[in-house]
């Protein structure tokens, strides 16, 4: 019984001095955020939180499957560090240009032995987070649908045209009606608008002037959920009527001419009967 109870306790006193090894550094790495093809510095620091020197240190960064490149090695030697002392290693890590924005995380492996113990190789595993974020690349224009002609009543639209990587949300039109009197609501909500994508927010309008002008505020959160503003003037061209009809845009009415032709005929056959009721009295006669 009592060596059963010896060796209890020599596998305890063997697990809690792995313990020790295991928890022997800690790690930390700074919250950098780069963009698609751009590189940033990552500052791997290494903690030595045990009661004993770590020797023949390396650090390496496992990139395998992910959308990042390694400037420079993916691994690096670390001076050894003493007892409740730390190092920082740098290294230096690229986007891929195609890489879709978001939060990724990046696995470590930090190899090292203790000076106590050189034969025993130890080693601590983990990730740390980046950003990839996306920047924001919005073009605008105006549209218009129906009538564009001055004294008529057609539909204006703003387009949004999402060139970026990542999305934008709650996006919302408001406009300042120039030269133009609005059917609708002043303001449209557009909700999100993915990367490589576009939307447009249109307002019903009677046109009082050849040559209005949208005034719009275009409100949205960027993909790092910041509020932003952009505010456009996008002058735009309305026609008149002889204008209108000289370009084709419309046609010209023949309700008129059908007006006169059908006026015409019904006039003929007025002296047509006339006439004819004319000849048969004078045959009785």
């Amino acid at each position: 019984m009592k060596t059963i109870n010896l060796i209890f306790i020599a596998f305890a006193l063997i697990f809690l001095y792995s313990l020790s090894f295991a928890s022997a550094i800690t790690v930390d790495a700074n919250y950098i955020t780069i963009y698609p093809g751009e590189q940033g510095k990552v500052n791997l620091k290494i903690d030595n939180t045990e009661n004993f020197d770590i020797e023949h240190i390396s650090a390496a960064f496992i990139l395998d499957n992910l959308p990042f490149n390694s400037i420079g090695s993916s691994e690096k030697s670390v001076d050894d560090i003493n007892e409740d002392d730390d190092d920082i290693t740098i290294f230096t890590i690229k986007a891929s240009t195609d890489i879709k924005p978001g939060d990724y995380q990046i696995p470590y492996v930090i190899k090292y032995v203790s000076a106590d113990d050189t034969s025993t190789k130890l080693q601590k595993q983990g990730t740390f987070g980046i950003r990839v974020s996306s920047k924001t690349d919005l073009d605008f224009s105006a549209q218009v649908t129906n009538n564009a002609i001055a004294g008529q009543q057609g539909k204006v639209s703003l387009e949004i045209i999402n060139k970026g990587l990542g999305e934008i949300k709650a996006v919302s039109v408001e406009i300042v009606p120039q030269g133009f009197e609005l059917l609708s609501t002043d303001k449209v909500f557009i909700g999100t608008i993915n990367g490589d994508d576009t939307d447009s927010a249109s307002f019903d309008v009677i046109y009082t002037s050849t040559n209005p002008t949208l005034n719009a505020k275009v409100t949205y959160k960027d993909f790092d959920n910041k509020n932003q503003i952009q505010n456009l003037n996008i002058p735009f061209k309305v026609y008149t009527q002889d204008e209108a009809l000289k370009l084709g845009i419309i046609k010209k009415s023949k309700t008129g001419l059908y007006a006169i032709i059908i006026i015409a005929l019904l006039i003929i056959w007025l002296v047509w009967r006339r006439i004819r009721k004319k000849r048969k009295n004078n045959k009785k006669v």
